[in-house]
């Protein structure tokens, strides 16, 4: 679908993107912070299984599952983030601009 200006019919279009930039970086942060949270408080069953190892397995375990965690978080965070940010340029903000006319406008719903 070839997006064009309401007013002038111009096919020469720049989306900002300001909010999926924003959701993104939001979702990312709190992805990151919730995986992290999740992995120490799992961090029971990677010290368990790090025991095994004697103490620095203990150690190991528990950090890797931290860093893991925080980064399986952030990445997911930052998807469901951009995802939302996308739906709300297309259809809320008016964050498509006509570079012909300078008319701002969102897409119908």
């Amino acid at each position: 679908m070839s997006l064009k200006c309401p007013c002038c019919n111009s096919p020469e279009i720049a989306s900002l993107r300001t909010a999926m930039k924003i959701t993104a970086a939001v979702g990312a942060v709190g992805g990151a912070a919730r995986g992290v949270s999740a992995a120490l408080a799992g961090g029971q069953v990677g010290a368990s299984v790090g025991a095994i190892a004697g103490p620095i397995g203990i150690t190991l375990g528990t950090v890797s599952g931290a860093i893991l965690g925080g980064l399986a978080g952030g990445v997911g965070g930052c998807a469901l983030g951009a995802q939302l940010g996308e739906k709300l340029d297309r259809h809320v903000s008016a964050n498509n601009l006509c570079l012909a006319c300078n008319h701002r406008f969102n897409l119908p719903a």
